[in-house]
């Protein structure tokens, strides 16, 4: 797999608390999605923003057959993997690590904790639900161990189906996530303010 930039943001590894992991929207960047840090109001962290080839983690819809996004979702997948191995290295291991995305990010990251289930510093889905369409059979292995787990989404959001989110809260709540979804209404595909303080909650604890 070619090696894909990355962006980083707040502090060294060596000296961060925790590491945040951010997968950026279709169409977006990886200093879109860094400049949630802003707001995030935590700067004894390690932030770490790959960038998607072409700007698009996968090129179809996450509800669409799982074989009409390969390979590009193996591949996306394998580098959030690697990503979590490399700061591992770094001493950073698993449980203070922060899996963090919006929109397709956000669906990507939601995936890789469900397949790779154990203990995280926490799981965020913004505009988010997990991967592959209605028929398929989310036999997961592992557990969350209590992870801190949250999914918000706008009512009125024409991406992301309520029923989605609401599954994968199941889901991850069977894997043993700790999951609070909030579903605000008249907001379309987008963050909002209580979003924001709920990270910044998570962070901070």
């Amino acid at each position: 797999m070619t090696r894909l930039p990355v962006m980083t943001a707040g502090v060294p590894l060596a000296r961060a608390d925790m590491a945040v992991i951010m997968l950026h929207g279709r169409g977006a960047t990886a200093a879109d999605i860094l400049s949630l840090t802003d707001h995030l109001e935590q700067n004894d962290l390690a932030y770490v923003a790959p960038q998607a080839p072409g700007n698009s983690w996968y090129p179809n819809s996450f509800l669409a057959p799982l074989d009409q996004n390969e390979p590009a979702l193996s591949q996306a997948l394998a580098l959030v993997d690697g990503l979590i191995e490399s700061l591992a290295t770094d001493g950073v291991t698993p449980e203070r690590v922060v899996l963090l995305g919006f929109s397709q990010g956000g669906c990507l990251a939601l995936e890789y904790a469900a397949r790779h289930a154990r203990r995280y510093a926490a799981l965020v889905g913004l505009s988010a639900g997990l991967i592959g369409p209605q028929t398929v059979h989310r036999n997961y292995a592992g557990s969350l161990i209590g992870t801190p787990v949250f999914l918000g989404c706008g009512d009125r959001d024409g991406h992301i189906p309520l029923e989605r989110v609401k599954e994968s809260t199941k889901v991850l709540r069977g894997l043993g996530g700790e999951v609070t979804q909030r579903i605000y209404r008249g907001m379309g595909h987008a963050i909002n303010d209580d979003e924001l303080a709920q990270v910044r909650a998570m962070l901070r604890a």
